[in-house]
């Protein structure tokens, strides 16, 4: 077999089970790609590459044991696999070019522009990559797409309130958005959960809804609204219910009436959704 026909082998990284899932699942969906290995941390990782020598790797930035660039270090970069860092942190991307990354894909991605990346990828482990003008022409479509990313963020910020007030025994806290883990409806109130304090305001799950940031929060079930950021896995239930887990242990019910704009927000695969929360 030679070199041009044998697959691609890839090993996926990435902390969060419902992000690996998805990417193995695109990458499996192309028969000369073979996904060796797939790690849901950075030691591991260095481990299975050492071990495997795959061609590429699709690589998480942000990971509790060891980071993106850390396993970068750890193997080397006379060893080191072509790389394309997968992330929802656009202030790493100049960093990524720095130790030569093949690509740089932004949290939540396409298919199709996952499809580019992979095809930029397949182009330099077969040596057909045109070399640094490639790697500009990559780094001024990354920083077009950061730049369209910035633009939607500030038309998007300020519609939105980003703080909470909220009252205690003795005072009015006021909470930031990002510090709520999730909202809980009892008729025309709200339980707010924030970390291990509860706290009670007026209010109904439709109208929170109208004032919450959608790319922040989603509604998976008529009475609960979650952070996304607090996610961290989900599990398949009865009657085409699942369960979504917080990063505390918390369970939460994700009704099946819910669940597909759901996953479309959690997964950015219209053409998969379904399949997300069944694995």
């Amino acid at each position: 077999m030679t070199q041009a026909d044998a697959p691609l082998t890839v090993i996926v990284v990435d902390d969060e089970p419902l992000a690996r899932r998805r990417l193995a699942r695109l990458l499996k969906k192309d028969a000369s790609v073979e996904v060796v290995a797939q790690c849901a941390g950075g030691r591991k990782a260095v481990e299975e590459i050492r071990q495997l020598r795959p061609d590429l790797v699709f690589l998480d930035i942000q990971m509790p044991d060891l980071d993106g660039f850390g396993v970068v270090d750890a193997i080397g970069p006379a060893h080191m696999p072509a790389v394309v860092f997968v992330t929802a942190y656009d202030e790493y991307a100049l960093r990524a070019f720095d130790v030569h990354a093949v690509d740089y894909l932004l949290k939540p991605y396409d298919e199709e522009r996952f499809e580019i990346a992979l095809g930029r990828a397949r182009a330099r482990t077969r040596g057909h990559a045109a070399g640094a003008s490639a790697d500009e022409e990559r780094l001024r479509a990354l920083l077009r797409e950061m730049v369209a990313r910035v633009a939607g963020d500030d038309a998007l910020r300020g519609r939105y309130p980003e703080r909470l007030a909220v009252r205690t025994n003795e005072s009015t806290r006021i909470l930031q958005m990002s510090e709520v883990d999730w909202f809980e409806t009892y008729g025309n109130y709200v339980r707010v959960h924030a970390g291990k304090a509860t706290y009670l305001i007026r209010g109904t799950a439709t109208k929170l809804m109208e004032e919450l940031d959608p790319r922040r929060f989603a509604r998976i079930h008529r009475r609960y609204l979650v952070n996304l950021d607090r996610i961290t896995e989900i599990q398949p239930w009865f009657g085409g219910d699942a369960v979504v887990v917080l990063r505390d242990g918390t369970k939460l019910r994700l009704s099946r009436f819910y669940k597909e704009a759901f996953n479309a927000r959690m997964v950015s695969d219209r053409g998969d959704t379904e399949r997300a929360t069944a694995e």
